[in-house]
């Protein structure tokens, strides 16, 4: 099922929420609202799902207005942070809690149902748990049984809401990638709210990074990283290193260092910031007369394939991380305190009015 918001505001007093959000969410794939707390991700998902409702604006399922739907005509799943499984059921009890309760004209018979819900705890790999209690199982295997309840009333659409939030960061890596195996399954379209930039960008098929009630850039994780379309998806996507400076004519001057710039070649002596990613950084031993810019190590972590270097520059004193590969910082054979050049292979840079 597709879905669609169309110019959705919402306000909480003074707070704005939402500011006239539009967005497509295609049919059969998995997107992730990403952004940080407090930028509207959560109280879109819950207008989708009709658990809020919007100042103006309309939501459409299927191509049909379902602004004035009531939550049970939506046939939405929702998933919680923190599970929300009711304490005193079975496993067993809590999934089929959503059939059993549906009006008698569309209810299962009881047969259908210990079918149904057999079949969804062999699909979260959980049958064996069937009569255990929510205390009796792990934070991770109550949030399957949570999603495995969500599924059992077949929703069109499924709505996840920071659903590995209260996690361990071992047990998010699992339940991620099983999540991603099970939608491949399923195919049911589906939009999960995370705070977790490496978690939308593993899981997802279309990411949506919100901020401050707007959407900043909607795209494939591999487009919304590699091509950020502004300051804010650069910074929030991973660690960004900044070079401040003047752009003139395609050039970005950063305490007299010269920085190509070619998007801005009209650009005429104005305030601008470049980005480059740690592993866009080129290191190379001090030499002089080498062009780039001069720093000196102030720290590696070299274990594994990469090695991390956290360089300060001699001119401005301040920070630039650079990843390189282990192979190529044992070559370098470089110490602490020692000089080095660093030069970004790729840079983006904002200008003033874009900042």
């Amino acid at each position: 099922m597709g879905i669609e918001v169309n110019n959705i505001n919402k306000r909480f007093g003074d707070f704005v929420a939402l500011d006239d959000v539009s967005l497509n969410f295609p049919s059969g794939e998995l997107t992730a609202l990403l952004g940080p707390s407090g930028c509207g991700k959560t109280t879109l998902l819950r207008i989708i799902a009709g658990l809020e409702h919007p100042d103006s604006g309309r939501v459409m399922l299927d191509g049909e207005d379902a602004s004035a739907s009531h939550v049970r005509e939506r046939q939405v799943g929702f998933v919680f942070q923190h599970y929300a499984l009711f304490k005193h059921m079975t496993v067993f009890e809590n999934i089929a809690f959503g059939l059993r309760v549906k009006p008698r004209s569309i209810r299962p018979s009881e047969k259908e149902i210990q079918e149904k819900i057999h079949q969804l705890l062999n699909l979260v790999q959980l049958d064996w748990l069937h009569d255990r209690y929510p205390a009796q199982l792990s934070g991770g295997q109550r949030q399957r049984i949570a999603l495995a309840r969500a599924l059992a009333v077949e929703p069109r659409v499924l709505l996840l809401d920071e659903p590995f939030g209260a996690l361990d960061a071992k047990v998010r890596k699992e339940l991620r990638r099983w999540l991603r195996r099970l939608h491949d399954e399923l195919h049911v379209t589906s939009i999960f709210v995370t705070h977790d930039q490496e978690e939308a960008l593993e899981v997802a098929d279309q990411v949506v990074l919100m901020h401050k009630g707007k959407v900043e850039q909607i795209g494939s994780p591999a487009t919304v990283y590699n091509y950020p379309a502004s300051p804010f998806v650069y910074g929030f996507l991973g660690s960004v290193n900044l070079f401040h400076g003047r752009v003139h004519e395609g050039v970005l001057d950063t305490a007299g260092i010269k920085l190509d710039a070619p998007e801005h070649f009209h650009a005429q002596d104005i305030n601008g910031i470049g980005y480059a990613r740690p592993h866009e950084m080129e290191v190379d031993r001090y030499s002089p007369g080498t062009q780039g810019i001069v720093v000196h190590l102030v720290r590696s972590h070299a274990i594994g394939p990469l090695a991390q270097l956290e360089l300060a520059r001699n001119d401005t004193t301040e920070m630039i991380e650079a990843v390189i590969s282990n192979e190529r910082f044992t070559a370098l054979n470089v110490k602490e305190g020692e000089m080095l050049i660093v030069r970004p292979k790729r840079l983006r840079v904002f200008v003033d009015q874009a900042l």
